[in-house]
């Protein structure tokens, strides 16, 4: 039995490494080399292309390289086998730390001064109070969890919304569409940590933005997709948002011609939020591959028909 790994933008040679260092007795094959089909029974994958598993007639199991899934739950063609995500502490960390920054730039004007800079333009400004900064962060799950505490043990005022009721200590929690309005309007920096479902696609809209308190303030570290990216761009002119930072876009990477280049109040970052570390997820893929083989329940399964 073989273990595929599947990534066309990654090399994933550099995981491969990582696996034999846990088990020096793995059969492993990275795709699109695969000598024997037949004998992969689970698959490590990220960005695959669409029906790429239709080949594979003994696969059990597919685990997505990263805490997304929706890279997967595109493919309509997957197998009815058993899915699962790399959970990895360093992802939530990379993710906390991020936001933090993100929320401090916000505090101290550091994007506004940076765009001033070409200009030779000295304008200094008080930073932002932090008891007139209200975080809300949108996804409480493992990352949105981490990444709530941080800020939460920084001396922010934070509030968290998920799809179904969540407690976290020193954070006030909102759940379910009922309460996500009452949840924007308490806070004005806001944190998208969401999964990409059909019910979080396009969910930071006109509406949200026009809601949270004044002043301000987007960002954006889940997918592309969750942002309606007309309507930040209609919210920046008409000052609604003081300005944002976005790690994810709906096209990666983000086109030249793209009007958010242009706009000094976005902060611009390709992706990098967090990054999975081969050697860090490398003793739960191996754990997950033998659990496959075993018949076991997967660690951190996946219901693709939610998307998380």
């Amino acid at each position: 039995m073989s273990l595929l790994l599947i990534a066309p933008k990654k090399d994933m040679h550099i995981l491969k490494e990582a696996l034999l260092d846990v088990d020096q007795h793995l059969d492993i094959e990275i795709w699109p080399n695969v000598k024997h089909k037949e004998r992969v029974t689970f698959a490590v994958s990220w960005q695959h292309p669409e029906g790429i598993f239709e080949g594979y007639p003994n696969l059990q199991a597919i685990m997505s390289y990263g805490a997304g899934v929706d890279h997967m739950v595109k493919d309509k063609t997957l197998p009815d086998v058993s899915f699962s995500r790399v959970v990895a502490p360093s992802l939530s960390e990379q993710l906390a730390d991020y936001v933090l920054a993100a929320v401090l730039n916000y505090q101290q004007h550091i994007i506004e001064y940076s765009s001033k800079r070409t200009a030779s333009t000295w304008s200094p400004k008080n930073p932002r109070l932090k008891s007139n900064i209200y975080i809300g962060v949108m996804g409480l799950g493992h990352i949105g969890g981490t990444v709530a505490t941080r800020l939460a043990q920084n001396g922010y005022r934070v509030n968290g919304w998920a799809a179904s009721q969540k407690e976290l200590d020193g954070i006030s929690t909102f759940y379910g569409t009922k309460q996500l309005r009452e949840f924007v309007q308490k806070s004005n920096v806001l944190v998208c940590l969401l999964p990409l479902t059909p019910e979080t696609e396009g969910i930071l809209d006109l509406d949200v933005i026009k809601n949270l308190r004044r002043p301000s303030y987007l960002i954006n570290v889940a997918r592309g997709a969750h942002l309606i990216e007309e309507d930040l761009i209609y919210a920046l002119d008409l000052d609604l948002l003081q300005g944002a930072t976005l790690d994810v876009f709906s096209e990666e990477p983000l086109p030249e011609s793209h009007p958010f280049w242009n706009r000094p109040r976005i902060m611009i970052t390709p992706h990098v939020a967090a990054i999975t570390n081969p050697w860090d997820v490398a003793p739960q893929i191996v754990e997950n591959y033998k659990r496959s083989l075993s018949g076991m329940e997967l660690l951190n399964s996946v219901d693709i028909s939610k998307g998380y």
